[in-house]
């Protein structure tokens, strides 16, 4: 940080107001309010002067920044006020961790004693080592899957033991066990304190939040801080604390400072609060809603079921008045009557195919009848044969002396040819002579 230079004269006349050493005694003591006008007077003789530094706290309250200045090298800082009217002349995006360089003037407030600077102007020099640091981290952890929402494990409804890290006798423990006692009184708190800040903050919290998780009777572990300077909680972002968050088993609750602290244990947890009451009322029910919801479930499934019964009875009353119902046996001898009519008709349609289909049949017996040689044989017709069954139907055929069978209307017989006949009309016992035997 740059040295302050008042440019104030030495030897330069102090107010005409102003105590010196001689205007107070022990019986005479000066006036607190006399003594801090002095020095507001002797203050406001110094002149402005550009510092570098970089900015460490950074709260907006009614539009005007209260925050801090951190030397690079160092751990000097120095508190400054940013008013509105001069903020709206700086950059949008000015955050902790900056790094930065401001024209400052000194300035003391005589009703309380503080003593401060105020920013005329203000801008970037470049990322502070410190927001350096974070956001190579940042990207590395990011990069390796460790912030990915697909890995954050969902809180128990109502966990048996909720394990709490926290610093002894801290506000934060207090808040969470008053809030979570309000919406549930039969919590349970395992807690594990470690140093919240400091060199001892990152391996003692390391510690109990192995401690907890190895407790297999712990469903939950909430690691709670209450607000305070950026540099005071780096020991959240340190990495070796983020590894072994997200190698945990148990699901963990991230409750450090306020909604505006926003360190690397916010993104590796799986979950997030915003504060240390946040917390609580985030991992534990309210028993007041839970009882008003099972209520409301009750009357919920009560109405249901009674407008389902009572549907149901007007559907059994409205069938019990149909006729059907009311006189069934009257149902039964409609549909035997029907059924009596239906055979009738069944039994009609069928004589009449089968007295149909005999005298088909009688037509074709006859027909197959008249076709049949038989017919013919029995008007005094005959075959001839001859050996091998060769039917004769060229006198030629029959040579003399050919052994010749005759089929005819009633039987064969066998018989010898004599060779063909001469011209003459055919009688109806063949063409040839044949010799019977």
């Amino acid at each position: 940080m740059t040295t302050f230079q008042p440019d104030a004269v030495a030897g330069q006349a102090p107010p005409a107001d102003s105590v010196r050493p001689r205007d107070s005694t022990p019986e005479a003591p000066t006036s607190v309010s006399r003594l801090n006008d002095t020095i507001r007077g002797f203050i406001q003789t110094w002149g402005s002067v550009w510092v570098e530094g970089e900015i460490t706290g950074w709260n907006v309250r009614g539009g005007n920044v209260f925050g801090r200045l951190k030397d690079l090298s160092t751990d000097a800082t120095i508190a400054f006020r940013l008013w509105s009217s001069t903020r709206e002349r700086l950059p949008a995006d000015m955050k902790v961790g900056d790094h930065v360089i401001g024209c400052v003037k000194a300035d003391f407030y005589p009703k309380n004693g503080e003593f401060s600077f105020t920013v005329s102007a203000m801008r970037h020099v470049g990322l502070g080592d410190q927001l350096e640091r974070l956001e190579r981290l940042r990207a590395q952890l990011r990069a390796e899957g460790l912030f990915d929402p697909a890995r954050k494990r969902p809180l128990p409804f109502l966990p048996h033991v909720v394990g709490l890290i926290t610093g002894e006798r801290s506000d934060a423990e207090k808040d969470v066990h008053r809030n979570a006692e309000l919406r549930w009184p039969q919590v349970v708190f395992r807690t594990k304190y470690a140093a919240v800040q400091g060199d001892r903050c990152v391996p003692e919290t390391i510690a109990a939040l192995k401690a907890l998780d190895a407790d297999p009777d712990v469903d939950v572990i909430v690691i709670a801080r209450g607000g305070g300077d950026p540099q005071t909680l780096l020991g959240f972002s340190d990495e070796r604390l983020l590894r072994a968050v997200a190698a945990a088993s148990t699901p963990v609750v991230s409750a450090i400072g306020h909604e505006n602290d926003h360190p690397l244990l916010d993104d590796v947890a799986d979950l997030r609060a915003s504060t240390p009451t946040d917390a609580a009322k985030r991992v534990v029910p309210d028993v007041a809603e839970q009882r008003a919801l099972v209520a409301q479930l009750r009357a919920r499934l009560t109405s249901r079921l009674t407008q389902r019964v009572t549907h149901d009875i007007a559907q059994l009353e409205q069938l019990r008045t149909r006729p059907t119902l009311r006189a069934p046996a009257s149902m039964l001898a409609t549909r035997g009557h029907e059924i009596e009519i239906l055979v009738g008709r069944g039994r009609d349609r069928v004589g009449r195919a089968l007295e149909a289909q005999s005298l088909r049949t009688a037509e074709l017996r006859a027909t197959l009848r008249a076709l049949s040689p038989a017919s013919t044989l029995a008007r005094g017709y005959a075959i001839a044969h001859l050996e091998g069954g060769v039917i004769v139907r060229d006198a030629a055929q029959a040579a003399v002396g050919a052994e010749v069978v005759v089929t005819v209307g009633r039987g064969s017989f066998a018989a010898r040819s004599e060779g063909p006949v001469s011209e003459g009309p055919v009688s109806e016992s063949g063409a040839s002579r044949a010799e019977l035997r």
